[in-house]
């Protein structure tokens, strides 16, 4: 018994026969599906009978971008219609457009997330550095490339860094970014980690950094650096800590007590621990002496 065919009618070609009429024109936006990129474009699926193709010049603003190195198969994105047919059946678009068009909600859900962006510097200039994110030309202040304010901003141009978005104003078309949360919160987390390894009562070799009114600080190792206030510098009291110390200086401290990512120094308390070291040996050596007397031997059995 051979098998029944299926009749097959309009209806079984319906979603097909609808994407065939419909019609694309330009300005239209369109979720596109990258296939294939070389050094000239990107092509792209847009789930319709004809090709997109997007001419390099036409994917991104930022002019650091290059299709073979920014571009993977399976990249989704939004992209404007250009021109419907290139003369080859190609419909050409642009994504630079869409991000233009789109990019500003998305950078406001990023700046909402603290999401982390990694890109290069495009651009410097005494006040900072220029960098594109989602197509939209952001600026880094000159304060905020760092955690301290860079004077010389050359060394960054064409950087890979790591920003967070600060400040948008859509309405401006300003996006303002900064490296320097991320860097402190970077640098706050090695420091909690390296001050680990001290113990309060320890002591150690430190060199004084610089001098205070109230005191000093003093370089402790591993970039950590400690207060010695004034008043744990000597048994004499002084009137500033210069009397008796210079930067430079290599004293050694005890660690007297390590709070909220902060140390505290003393010289008074090394010298307190010496003396008492020195007291503690005397007693025990006097302690175990006996005294080398030969009558003691005889005398010492005799009950008088």
């Amino acid at each position: 018994m051979s098998e029944e065919i299926k009749k097959e009618t309009m209806d079984d070609y319906a979603q097909e026969l609808e994407d065939s009429l419909k019609r694309i024109h330009a300005g239209d936006v369109m979720e596109a599906t990258v296939v294939a990129f070389d050094e000239e474009g990107v092509t792209v699926d847009l789930d319709y009978y004809a090709p997109g193709r997007i001419p390099a010049e036409n994917m991104s603003a930022d002019p650091f971008f290059s299709c073979m190195s920014d571009v993977n198969i399976g990249d989704q994105f939004k992209a404007i219609v250009t021109q419907v047919d290139d003369g080859s059946g190609n419909i050409i678009l642009s994504k630079k457009d869409a991000d233009q068009e789109y990019a500003w909600e998305k950078l406001q859900k990023m700046k909402e997330d603290r999401t982390l962006i990694s890109g290069k510097i495009s651009g410097v200039s005494n006040a900072g550095a220029t960098m594109y994110v989602e197509g939209i030309r952001g600026f880094i202040p000159a304060s905020r490339l760092d955690i301290r304010y860079v004077e010389d901003t050359e060394p960054y141009l064409g950087k890979q860094v790591n920003v967070l978005i600060h400040d948008i104003d859509e309405e401006g078309h300003r996006l303002i970014l900064s490296a320097k949360e991320l860097l402190t919160e970077a640098a706050l987390q090695k420091k909690s980690e390296d001050i680990k390894q001290f113990k309060v009562g320890s002591i150690v070799k430190g060199k004084v950094e610089t001098l205070k009114d109230y005191g000093a600080f003093v370089d402790i190792g591993n970039g950590i650096s400690g207060l010695l206030h004034i008043s744990q510098i000597s048994d004499k009291r002084i009137k500033h800590p210069k009397a008796v110390l210079a930067p430079g200086q290599e004293i050694d401290v005890m660690i007297t007590k390590i709070e909220n990512g902060k140390i505290s120094l003393s010289m008074k308390a090394v010298g307190e621990s010496q003396e008492q070291e020195i007291e503690e040996e005397a007693s025990e050596y006097k302690s175990e002496y006996v005294p080398n007397n030969p009558f003691a031997d005889l005398l010492k059995d005799i009950n008088l």
